[in-house]
């Protein structure tokens, strides 16, 4: 990981930053572990905060939607991705 204006990116996904490919699924989901893991760390801390778990669930799930819809279309990118963001089990 790189940290990068305050930002933690991946190292793949800094040179798709940069081609400004932000509609790829890829830089979406992407997108979406971030946000996720900044919402989770926050409710580690603030455990009664509601509206952001309810954030988090929403969050949750358009990136398992996203990656569905991954997995339909091209099985060999899911699993590039998914190996790569560390989110499933293998």
């Amino acid at each position: 990981m790189k940290k990068k204006g305050g930002r933690i990116f991946f190292g793949f996904m800094v040179k798709e930053e940069k081609e400004e490919n932000r509609g790829s699924v890829e830089f979406q989901v992407f997108s979406f572990t971030n946000k996720i893991r900044r919402l989770a760390s926050h409710l580690e801390l603030h455990k009664k905060d509601f509206p952001s778990k309810r954030g988090l669930r929403r969050l949750l799930g358009k990136r398992r939607r996203l990656l569905a819809y991954l997995a339909k279309k091209n099985i060999v990118r899911y699993k590039k991705l998914i190996g790569q963001l560390n989110i499933r089990e293998q």
